[in-house]
């Protein structure tokens, strides 16, 4: 009995000194000094730490004029895993789009309704509030428009690409 006890205490302290150096920072992105790691430039294997009042919010080029978005991990023009958030107004509207990668949305704030389709019947679409979680495959046409400013955080590998099924709809046609 005495040697169990000892053996469980022993494998105990072992954890604990092996967790105190798994959860120290190991130079990279936290190291400079208001950095916030809102830059988009992580390195995997380094630990990140962004605060709500450290985003640096910048427009969404990909989405209608009054989104913003913001990198929190990776480079959405690569192909590597990324982090962002975008947040949009009361009534925002993104028309009928696809992905060429598979799109993880986790609503933070707000309602987003989201929608399978061309969005030609508009009630076809589910209030997702805060907490909700929705994985699509790529390829997978859906809309979507907002109720209250809403934050979402999207997860995927890029490059991320958005596709309208409506070529007027891209924000990056100019109109003649």
């Amino acid at each position: 009995m005495y040697f169990k006890r000892r053996m469980r205490r022993s494998c105990l302290v072992a954890v604990v000194f092996a967790l105190s150096f798994i959860s120290r920072p190991v130079g990279g992105a936290c190291d400079q000094p208001g950095d916030g790691g809102a830059t988009g430039v992580a390195t995997t294997g380094q630990w990140r730490v962004t605060k709500p009042d450290e985003i640096k919010w910048l427009p969404a080029k990909l989405l209608p004029p009054g989104a913003q978005m913001a990198v929190l991990e990776g480079d959405p023009s690569k192909p590597e895993f990324f982090v962002m958030r975008l947040k949009m107004p009361d009534g925002y509207r993104i028309p009928a789009h696809s992905h060429s990668q598979p799109e993880r949305v986790t609503v933070l704030a707000g309602t987003l309704y989201l929608g399978m389709g061309d969005g030609a019947k508009g009630g076809a679409a589910i209030p997702l509030g805060v907490g909700s979680y929705s994985s699509m495959p790529p390829q997978m046409v859906h809309f979507g428009w907002m109720k209250g400013e809403t934050i979402l955080q999207l997860t995927s590998m890029g490059p991320w690409t958005v596709s309208y099924v409506n070529p007027n709809d891209d924000p990056r046609k100019v109109s003649k």
